[in-house]
C-alpha cells in the first residue's frame, strides 16, 4: 500500500509542476469551507475539491481505478481533471479581498493575491514548446504546403498518402481530404499497435523501398512524403513511382498504379 501512495504523490506533484499551486488551491478550498453561507458554493468549490485531493492519494482510489480501466496506470492523473482549481482559486481570492470593509485594504488584499497567483506561475511565452504561429492554422508551414501539391481538388475522391511521423499530427488539422494509412495511434509511445505502413517506415535506419511499396500499395496510398535525409536502400523512381516534388526538405512521391486504380 506504501508504494501505491508513493506513485499516487509523485503523480500529484507531478500534475500540479509547481509546489506552490497545490498548497495555494488547498488553502483556497479550506478557507471557502470555512468563510461560504451558500451551501452549493461551498459543496462545489470547497469539500468537493478536498475530497478529491484526498481521495486520489489513497491507494484503494487507484487500485479500483486500474481494476476499472486498462490503461488504469496512465491515465490516473485525470481524476485530477475533476478540480477547478483556478475557479476556486480565484473564487477565494475575491471573497478573501471583499471581506476587507474598507476600499483600501480590500485592494491592498487583491494586490497580495495576484501577487501569489503571479509567483505560483510561469510565463507560458517563454516555454521551450512555445513558438511563434506561422500561419492562421497554427501548424508548421511545411505541412500546409506539402499538403497543397497533392490535396484533391473540389468534387474530387480523397486521397491517401504515407507521411513520415513528425507530420502525421498536423496532416489532419489542416486538410481532413488527406487520408493515411497511420495517425496520432501510431507516434503516442503508450499504446502498442501494429501498422505495416509504420513498421516499414519508421522502424529501420535504412529504408527497404521495395518493402515500402509494398505495404503502401496494400493500404492503398497514392503518395508517400519521405525527408530528403531519410535514408533508403533504393530510390523509388527505380519501382516506377514519379518525384512530383521536392517541398521544404520532403519528397513526395505519386504511385500511378494506385492512382489509377482509383
Amino acid at each position: 500500500m506504501y508504494g501505491i501512495f508513493m506513485e499516487c504523490w509523485v503523480a500529484f506533484k507531478l500534475y500540479f509542476g509547481n509546489p506552490f499551486l497545490p498548497i495555494l488551491l488547498i488553502a483556497a478550498a479550506i478557507y471557502i469551507t470555512v468563510t461560504e453561507k451558500d451551501l452549493k458554493r461551498k459543496i462545489l468549490l470547497g469539500i468537493f475539491p478536498i475530497v478529491i485531493m484526498v481521495g486520489f492519494l489513497l491507494p484503494v482510489t487507484k487500485i479500483l481505478y486500474v481494476a476499472a480501466f486498462d490503461d488504469g496506470s496512465d491515465t490516473y492523473y485525470r481524476l485530477l481533471w475533476l478540480v477547478p482549481m483556478y475557479v476556486v482559486i480565484g473564487y477565494a481570492g475575491c471573497r478573501f479581498a471583499v471581506s476587507f470593509g474598507k476600499r483600501k485594504w480590500q485592494r491592498v488584499a487583491g494586490v497580495a493575491v495576484l501577487a501569489a497567483l503571479v509567483l505560483s506561475g510561469s510565463l507560458v511565452y517563454l516555454n521551450q514548446y512555445v513558438t511563434v504561429a506561422e500561419n492562421a492554422y497554427h501548424i508548421p508551414q511545411h505541412v500546409i504546403n506539402i499538403c497543397d501539391v497533392i490535396a484533391p481538388k473540389e468534387g474530387e475522391p480523397r486521397v491517401r498518402a504515407a507521411f513520415p511521423s513528425e507530420l502525421v499530427h498536423f496532416v489532419r488539422q489542416y486538410d481532413t481530404d488527406i487520408l493515411m494509412p497511420y495517425g496520432r495511434e501510431m507516434v503516442a509511445t503508450q499504446w502498442d499497435y501494429y501498422n505495416v505502413v509504420y513498421e516499414v517506415m519508421e522502424k529501420p535506419e535504412v529504408i527497404d523501398a521495395e518493402a515500402l511499396l509494398e505495404a503502401t500499395r496494400q493500404t492503398k496510398c497514392s503518395y508517400i512524403v519521405l525527408s530528403t535525409e531519410r535514408r533508403i536502400d533504393k530510390s523509388l523512381t527505380t519501382l516506377g513511382l514519379k518525384l512530383i516534388d521536392t517541398v521544404d526538405g520532403y519528397y513526395i512521391y505519386a504511385d500511378p498504379e494506385v492512382i489509377e486504380q482509383g
